[in-house]
């Protein structure tokens, strides 16, 4: 389970490089005292939400935190690696992120 230093948003999460879903809700719901079960509706909502407005072509800016949004990836010639032959890689809508300056100051 996460543990909360006192006075601090920040998380302390297993000796893990990945954070799988049940403990970010687990640390959602002690950061904003609230069920485990709601922070999981929350999270769930907040994901469907980004996806949603991705989905419209929009994109989503939490200030300091980053930004989600879609990028456009040309076709391209690529190859088949089994045989080597040449084959067309269809152009490709992505979802990326771009971190905003807090959170790239927070990780560095």
């Amino acid at each position: 389970m996460p543990q909360r230093e006192s006075g601090s948003v920040f998380f302390a999460f297993k000796e893990r490089k990945v954070v799988n879903k049940s403990e970010l809700i687990d640390a959602i719901a002690e950061g904003a005292d609230i069920s485990k079960a709601a922070a999981g509706r929350a999270l769930d909502a907040t994901l469907e939400a980004v996806t949603g407005a991705l989905k419209k072509g929009d994109q989503v800016t939490l200030i300091g935190f980053g930004t989600f949004l879609v990028r456009e990836r040309a076709s391209r010639v690529g190859r088949n690696p089994r045989t080597g032959e040449a084959m067309t890689i269809a152009a490709a809508k992505i979802p990326s992120f771009k971190a905003g300056k807090a959170l790239k100051d927070a990780v560095n």
